[in-house]
């Protein structure tokens, strides 16, 4: 219980100056939600999502977090959550750069982190790989590999919902992203650590 209580007073400390900086003061107030549901952890692994829309990335992250005691960072909720949208490019940008120091700073500190960027081309891949084994720290990366008219029928059930409904994915979006894509190949899978052996037999 000490080491879930250090934990979350840690991320506390480090979340808070991310916040206001990406927002403005107000938006320190955020709920951190299921961030901070932290438990003891037996070793620190940087876990990534990657794949496009509608791939299931968000959800997948979700699950490893609580499986993994890990803290997951989805940039797209931030985004809403700050009063923005995924749309927002600029604060994208900054918010992704200020997410991945956040993270590389919780590992640090010995604390797993599930990074739910999308991550589409492979040299930003490649950068959180590279950083997080000079901290020491073992990388999964989970590639969800889904056909096109999948993903279309779930971002379509997604653009009925808030809040993207308010703004929702075309088909000509998802067509253009689809073609700047780049898929991991086996040679670039192969850079990436595997899950710990008793989260293979799960995964």
């Amino acid at each position: 219980m000490a080491t879930s209580v250090t934990a979350a007073a840690t991320v506390r400390n480090l979340i808070a100056p991310i916040l206001v900086s990406a927002a403005g003061a107000g938006a320190a107030a955020t709920t951190l939600r299921d961030v901070l549901e932290l438990q003891p952890m037996s070793e620190a692994r940087l876990i990534l999502t990657c794949g496009l829309p509608g791939a299931g990335k968000t959800t997948l992250a979700k699950a490893m977090a609580v499986e993994r005691a890990a803290v997951r960072l989805t940039k797209d909720e931030w985004q809403w959550d700050l009063g923005s949208s995924p749309w927002d490019r600029d604060l994208g940008e900054k918010l992704e750069g200020k997410l991945w120091c956040l993270a590389q700073e919780l590992l640090s500190h010995g604390l797993s982190v599930v990074l739910d960027f999308g991550l589409w081309v492979r040299a930003e891949r490649d950068e959180l790989r590279t950083g997080a084994h000079r901290l020491g720290v073992g990388v999964e990366l989970h590639y969800l590999d889904v056909p096109t008219e999948d993903l279309w029928t779930r971002i379509e059930a997604r653009n009925a919902a808030p809040p993207w409904n308010d703004e929702p994915v075309s088909r000509a979006d998802l067509d253009e992203w689809i073609s700047i894509f780049e898929a991991p190949d086996p040679d670039e899978l192969a850079l990436y650590d595997p899950p710990p052996a008793r989260q293979t037999e799960r995964w």
